[in-house]
């Protein structure tokens, strides 16, 4: 089985790289001008995955801050966010759009949660079946990690893994790519996004970075086309995805530390 989903895993990542090959080519120019809010990703975008904040990339975002407006898009919680980014001042959507927090007078502050019932049982059962099946019975701390919001994450290697083990395991994500499908008709009355490192980021059908972005654009003003996404995990399936298919323009990043070089056709002057 583990043969068949590596043989799966490799075509899929060369047809999806030879894709973004095609379509990571932005108008920078004119995005220059045309764009006023920047929203961000975080681990792979800003970070390394759940480490602090550079201060290469904090540097970018005081700059941006001069002649945009910034949002963070994130999966996790808004509070992990924000300790992550050193209690950057930025606005946080996290879980997918189902929390929403700002900074006022230098004070962190929750002000939209939105929760979802689960059936804590339910999900435990189905994703043991999905662990017996794929070869992931060992795992570290708890096998799912059930979010406040009512957002389930299946971490294949457990919540208390090793951070090595975990940048390790699947750095391209191949082998989640392989299981994605299957995880999506286990799941099929949620959204299965892949995310983190090691897991798969379950939320109900509502919620994804898209719609997130867009309710908040809206409300506060900005069209479609104003705004510019700035991630990493793009792909079909990642936890970025549904900016690509919901047609935001993105800047896509491969390397964090890359980040400074990728905008700065957003804040530095043309030569």
């Amino acid at each position: 089985m583990k043969k068949l989903l590596s043989i799966i895993a490799v075509v899929f990542a060369l047809t999806t790289q030879l894709t973004a090959q095609i379509n990571d080519m932005p108008s920078y120019p004119s995005w220059r001008q045309t764009k006023k809010l920047i929203v961000f990703d975080l681990d792979g975008t800003l970070t390394q995955h759940k480490t602090p904040l550079t201060p290469e990339n904090k540097a970018v975002l005081d700059e941006l801050g001069k002649r945009y407006s910034l949002l963070m898009a994130g999966g996790g919680g808004c509070e992990r966010i924000y300790r992550q980014m050193n209690c950057y001042p930025i606005p946080i959507l996290g879980n997918y759009g189902m929390e929403e927090s700002e900074v006022v007078n230098g004070e962190f502050k929750i002000i939209r949660e939105e929760k979802a019932k689960i059936s804590k049982r339910a999900f435990t059962r189905k994703c043991m079946k999905l662990r017996k099946k794929y070869g992931y019975m060992d795992w570290k701390g708890e096998p799912l990690e059930f979010h406040e919001s009512g957002m389930v994450t299946f971490g294949l290697l457990g919540t208390k893994a090793d951070k090595a083990d975990k940048l390790a395991f699947d750095p391209d994500k191949m082998k989640r790519r392989a299981m994605l499908p299957e995880v999506s008709k286990v799941f099929s009355n949620s959204n299965v996004i892949i995310g983190g490192t090691t897991s798969f980021d379950i939320t109900p059908k509502k919620y994804n970075k898209y719609r997130a972005v867009m309710r908040y654009a809206t409300e506060h003003g900005f069209t479609k086309d104003q705004i510019l996404f700035v991630g990493d995990d793009l792909d079909d399936g990642g936890n970025d995805s549904h900016i690509r298919i919901g047609g935001i323009d993105y800047v896509r990043i491969y390397d964090f530390t890359t980040l400074p070089e990728k905008l700065k056709f957003l804040y530095m002057s043309p030569q």
